[in-house]
């Protein structure tokens, strides 16, 4: 079944066309990647899918299945911060089962309003939403998601992705648009909506920089390069093995017309001026061939050395660093020696202070207690994750030359401004762009190129990879790896932790560090065997209990009802039926609309009472049973 159809679709923004004539399908079943560079206008065709912003051009289509629900998470989620974090899960959903939910969650928190209590609890009959509930408390416990009155102003970034991710699984849309669904979330949260996706059978066409993600989760990557989309019918690593093949045959046809033109401009420039048909149709296929000879191949490697300021012997030294806010405990009483060329990746739950470890060794916070000692030699590099404010009536290259005109490289030579922009995707015509004009991804592109200008010999990196496309983070990771000074990063992309880090910092909270000296694949397995190994050793003793009670119950007489017990036993049995029989009956007044607001506490009350003395009863018949 065809969920989507776009034809000839194109969009610009005042002369700069982000996309022209795109056309492609979405079948039902789908998990599609979209994969191009920042700037191309990645999340506007989301919005434009997603019914947000419109499309150009008078054969535009947009066929949209109408038996589809469709489901939108925004790279940033939009919420009303008057609302709650209840208030917004079910806002503007057009479920009854889950307008009635809602309804009976409010009126759970105020139980002495009687009237809105009956009218909710009549409604979750009416619509059959007591099968639901359980799975809409699961999700929110899956997602974190357990102080549902919390104001959304109150919320973080991550809990803010969090709870857009609640309302969309909830609401059960058959077509999920996801623009960047891992950016501000943990690991452990990645895995988890990771295994959602994987398993669920909803339909999804994204735009992710994880690689892990698009490896496990996407069936099919369609690529957006110089215009022209390319689709894989596959995961990320099967994407990757073909648009290698492509750009190796694509370099041979280039090689093949470079060399055709050159004959054929011999040709050009002796062509007589009187022109018959054979002779333009001759100068049609000219042009075409130098059109083919002149294309570009994206090369996605980094090929140069920075020569990197000197490091001494000694390098950064943390001595019983403590500090908290409130009651809040980031860190307490941790020391480390940082050694030359150590790449530490840190790692933890969202909340647990990694981006404030971060300030802490770049002291642009104060600690509580403990000490922190830094090399005369350090030439810190700080790459946050809220960014800096780039200004806005600055050209791209003016801001990377007011940092430094050139940097000078490991042979002596030097790097320009002009080259180091280019090197990171800053097309020259770029170059003269006003600040102003750049996208979100092209602005953290600039940002990271103003830390690494600075030629720093100690890198600290706070979620480099949020807004970055795929390719620059192939350059990035490139970039970093021949990078032989001190780096330290939090980052929740862990095929780019996998790849450049061997040390961990694992923030576990209430103010544990662990110096993990593995891989984040080595710590999660190691994580994982620990789990099972408590599981099995909860099993045991399980097994260890049940024996010994087994093993004293056959050394013990056996033991049997009392005439008076039996007795008891019976008419425990009678009590329980009528107490259920009465709760039953209690329920079907409730379903009375005429009933008076104190009949309906008096009724309350009363079933309270009855659900009490059921259970106290069953407890009773159930020690009783057992000796029957």
């Amino acid at each position: 079944m065809n969920y989507l159809t776009l034809e000839n679709i194109t969009k610009s923004y005042g002369e700069k066309v982000l996309f022209q004539d795109l056309s492609f399908h979405i079948e039902k079943g789908n998990k599609i990647a979209f994969v191009a560079r920042n700037g191309t206008g990645k999340s506007t065709l989301l919005k434009i899918i997603a019914g947000l912003e419109t499309a150009e051009g008078e054969h535009a289509k947009i066929l949209l299945n109408r038996d589809a629900r469709v489901g939108y998470l925004d790279q940033e989620p939009n919420f009303d911060e008057s609302k709650t974090a209840m208030e917004t899960i079910f806002d503007s959903n057009d479920n009854p089962q889950l307008q009635a939910l809602k309804a009976y969650e409010e009126a759970m928190l105020e139980p002495h309003k009687t009237d809105e209590l009956q009218e909710a609890l009549a409604q979750m009959d009416a619509v059959k939403a007591w099968d639901i509930e359980s799975n809409v408390k699961e999700t929110l416990a899956k997602l974190s998601i357990t102080r549902l009155q919390q104001p959304v102003s109150e919320l973080s970034g991550g809990q803010r992705k969090r709870l857009a991710f609640a309302k969309l699984i909830i609401d059960e849309p058959d077509f999920l648009i996801l623009d960047e669904p891992t950016n501000h979330l943990d690991l452990s949260m990645i895995e988890w909506i990771e295994g959602f996706l994987t398993t669920s059978n909803i339909t999804i066409f994204m735009v992710t920089h994880d690689r892990y993600f698009l490896e496990r989760v996407c069936n099919t990557i369609i690529e957006l390069d110089e215009g022209t989309l390319f689709r894989y019918r596959g995961n990320y690593s099967y994407y990757l093995q073909k648009k290698a093949e492509r750009h190796e045959i694509d370099a041979r046809t280039i090689g093949r017309a470079k060399r055709l033109m050159k004959t054929e401009l011999e040709w050009v420039r002796k062509m007589p001026q009187g022109r018959g048909t054979k002779a333009k149709a001759r100068l049609s296929a000219f042009k075409d061939l130098k059109t083919r000879a002149s294309k570009k191949i994206q090369d996605d490697r980094f090929e140069f050395e920075m020569k990197g300021n000197r490091l001494g012997k000694k390098i950064i030294e943390l001595y019983n660093i403590t500090k908290s806010f409130g009651d809040l405990k980031i860190i307490e009483n941790f020391s480390y020696k940082f050694q030359r060329g150590e790449r530490v990746g840190i790692v933890g739950k969202n909340g647990t202070g990694k981006s404030t470890f971060l300030k802490l060794l770049t002291e642009e916070l104060a600690l509580d207690s403990g000490r922190i000692q830094r090399g005369e030699t350090i030439v810190l590099g700080h790459y946050e994750q809220e960014g800096i404010q780039l200004l806005e009536d600055k050209r791209v290259i003016e801001v990377i030359k007011d940092i430094a005109p050139f940097i000078e490289m490991g042979d002596g030579s030097k790097i320009y401004a002009k080259q180091f922009l280019e090197r990171f995707l800053f097309d020259e015509d770029k170059h003269w762009t006003y600040v102003s004009k750049l996208s979100g991804g092209e602005r953290r592109r600039l940002y990271l190129l103003t830390v690494l200008m600075k030629n720093p010999n100690f890198l600290i990196l706070d979620e480099p990879t949020n807004d970055l496309d795929i390719l620059t983070l192939n350059i990035l990771e490139e970039f970093l790896m021949e990078y032989g000074g001190c780096l330290v990063m939090v980052s929740h992309d862990r095929y780019f932790m996998d790849k450049l880090v061997d040390h961990l910092f694992i923030f576990q909270g209430d103010g544990k560090v662990k110096d993990f000296n593995g891989s984040y694949p080595e710590y999660r397995l190691l994580e994982k065997e620990e789990e099972l190994e408590e599981r099995r050793a909860e099993r045991e003793e399980k097994a260890k209990r049940l024996a010994a009670k087994e093993e004293a119950a056959e050394e013990e007489p056996v033991r049997k009802l009392t005439y008076q017990e039996r007795k008891e036993l019976g008419k425990l049995e009678k009590s329980i039926e009528k107490l259920e029989a009465r709760k039953v009956e209690i329920h079907s007044k409730f379903g009375d609309t005429s009933m008076s607001s104190e009949k309906i506490q008096e009724l309350s009350i009363e079933l309270s009472k009855k659900e009490e003395d059921i259970e106290a009863k069953e407890e009773k018949w159930m020690e009783l049973s057992e000796f029957a």
